[in-house]
């Protein structure tokens, strides 16, 4: 390719000082490119919607209509593994002329396009060379080429942000001009100037929503101005226009504008022509006026004209409204405090700010006038009411048991447990030998007439016979039967047997399952407020879902100390028995204390713990 005489230098100054628009600068610097590359053709290309290849500029551009070239076609399927290796790719380019293995004529050069620290799009060019020294010499061109996009793209941002800091320097001196005025009317005056100077407009108006109208207070370079006038009429009807609508509005609209202008267009048909746009003046979620900015028709506000008068406007908008309720005469501010607090009152705005309050004192009343049954909660223990506790009758072993708990038991017959009385027998055979021979001392002692011989024999045979009733009495003990009739709760000793119990060691406990009742601990903070003779229901933590009804029968007077805590012992009886109850089974009782309002119910641990750290 005969590309001519280049000047790289004039190339680059150009394009370094191009303030055109993106779209324009692409496609000179794909120009550059392909006159510094020596390449035919180039493109440049970004990941679009559903990752399918965007082309953004062509050099030279195609007719339009015409078909993709082949190489454009080669770098759109190459494009996503030269972003995801993010190195500078070059692929031949066979044409549908070309031989089958003819080596190609033209190469592609694909360069990623990074920024953000990303890669971005990839710019491909297309060169006739075969010779692999020409290609990496082209390739470094035109990857030192890249770098012009950077430094276009960093001055559009650094102009984006000059342009913002000019915008808000404009808002910040129009915020200085207000606060520099101590009443509505002044600040209102330097407010239209001020703008009408930063802006270039002829006209500026500022109006402030009275009831249902907007009401013209101020125009820029007009100090008086009469209501009358046709000119201030139908500036607030724009205004009136678009607060009613809260949007701003722009004359002359676009068709698809989402507003109506009409009074816009016949304030700048019949005092123009100009070019205006109304702006709502907000307060937090209040509007409180408005503010119309009218230009010639040949210099309609641009974009940024737009942002920077929203951003001034909501700037100001609590500065203009702070001034205009505060310079009034007593009564009207009286007046507008009172009108302001009927309408949050009653109202189209805060709802459920209003429906929680109304709700939250629909519960404050409920729980202050309505009463409900106050229960007191207490820990219980199912125990029986007649039972037995057999202990052991004597030192000894465990024999033979022959019961397991649960096993019904018959007073006076049925056999629970046996001790072991080979020892006994062996002691009562031992102390009956030594009885006869204590009675034959005294025998023989008698009849030599050896009075106190006979005395002191027959002492040591009677204390010798009292032992032998003794071990008597506690052989016959040695079944270990049940004087009275129920079921075995407490006694698994099969697994003891040959054990050592000493005398008064709890053997069995036996009790009568048809008779059971309640014992409950109540803690001490909550005694007082029970009595006997008080009914309630319990559940058991094997059958929470049922419930049985109670009264209360005793209530011990002193306490006792459970898990460092006093709690006070009822007795309570069931009046709902229940073959499900076993002695030992525990759960939660709960005691009907009467009738109070909820309110006292919920509130009167809090209330008991400050009345005793605070005392009254």
């Amino acid at each position: 390719m005969d590309a001519g005489p280049v000047n790289p230098a004039a190339i680059v100054d150009e394009l370094v000082a191009f303030q055109g628009p993106p779209e324009e600068f692409l496609r000179k610097l794909l120009s550059a490119q392909c006159q510094l590359g020596l390449a035919e053709a180039g493109a440049v290309m970004r990941t679009g919607e559903g990752g399918r290849p965007e082309v953004l500029a062509v050099h030279p551009a195609a007719a339009q209509g015409a078909t993709a070239p082949v190489w454009l076609a080669q770098a759109a399927e190459a494009m996503a593994s030269v972003i995801e290796s993010a190195q500078t790719a070059i692929l031949p380019v066979h044409s549908t002329e070309e031989l089958y293995g003819q080596n190609a004529r033209q190469h592609l050069v694909i360069l990623p396009l990074r920024g953000g620290g990303q890669v971005r799009g990839i710019s491909a060019f297309v060169l006739s060379h075969n010779d692999t020294a020409v290609l990496d010499q082209c390739r470094e061109r035109l990857e030192l080429t890249v770098t012009l996009l950077s430094l276009y793209e960093m001055r559009l941002s650094l102009q984006r942000r000059q342009g913002d800091l000019d915008v808000f320097a404009s808002a910040m001196s129009v915020c200085a001009a207000i606060n520099e005025q101590l009443r509505f009317k002044a600040a209102a005056i330097a407010f239209c100037n001020e703008i009408a100077n930063r802006w270039n407009a002829e006209r500026v108006s500022l109006g402030i929503q009275r009831g249902a109208y907007v009401k013209l207070q101020a125009m820029s370079q007009t100090e008086q101005f009469n209501r009358k006038m046709r000119l201030v009429q139908d500036i607030e009807s724009a205004m009136e226009e678009c607060m009613d609508q809260q949007v701003e509005i722009v004359h002359p609209a676009s068709p698809e504008a989402p507003y109506i202008a009409r009074a816009a267009a016949r304030l700048s048909d019949k005092h123009g022509p100009t070019s205006l746009c109304s702006l709502p003046l907000r307060r937090g979620d209040e509007t409180i006026g408005v503010l119309t900015v009218e230009r010639p028709a040949d210099r309609p506000l641009t974009l940024r004209d737009a942002e920077g008068l929203r951003l001034t406007c909501n700037l100001c908008a609590a500065l203009i409204g702070n001034l205009h309720d505060t310079d009034r005469w007593i009564g009207a501010k009286m007046a507008l405090s009172t009108r302001r607090a009927g309408a949050a009152l009653v109202g189209p705005t805060h709802t459920w700010a209003k429906l929680t309050a109304v709700a939250v004192s629909a519960v404050i009343i409920f729980l202050v006038f309505a009463k409900g049954t106050y229960k007191v909660d207490a820990p219980f223990i199912v125990e029986a009411q007649h039972g037995r506790v057999i202990a052991a009758p004597f030192d000894g072993y465990i024999k033979e048991v022959n019961v397991d708990p649960g096993d019904p038991v018959l007073a006076g017959q049925t056999v629970l447990a046996q001790m072991e009385t080979a020892e006994l027998r062996l002691r009562l055979a031992s102390l009956n030998a030594e009885h006869k021979r204590f009675l034959k001392e005294a025998d023989l002692a008698r009849r030599e007439s050896k009075i106190v011989e006979v005395q002191i024999a027959q002492h040591q045979a009677d204390k010798v016979a009292a032992d032998i009733d003794e071990l008597g009495y506690w052989l016959s003990r040695a079944d270990i039967i049940s004087d009275v009739t129920g079921v075995v709760v407490e006694g698994d000793l099969k697994r003891n047997i040959g054990q050592v119990l000493s005398k008064g060691d709890v053997m069995f406990e036996v009790a009568q399952l048809d008779d059971l009742r309640a014992r409950l601990e109540v803690p001490e903070d909550r005694i007082a407020d029970i009595a006997e003779g008080m009914t309630g229901e319990l559940a058991t933590a094997a059958q929470p879902g049922v419930y049985l009804r109670f009264k209360v029968d005793r209530i011990e007077p002193m306490a006792k100390v459970k898990d460092q805590k006093n709690v006070f012992s009822v007795q309570v009886s069931l009046l709902d028995p229940s073959d499900k109850l076993k002695p030992g089974m525990a759960g939660v009782a709960k005691i009907d204390a009467g009738k109070r309002s909820y309110a006292w119910i919920w509130t009167r641990q809090a209330v008991d713990w400050l009345r005793m750290k605070l005392w009254f």
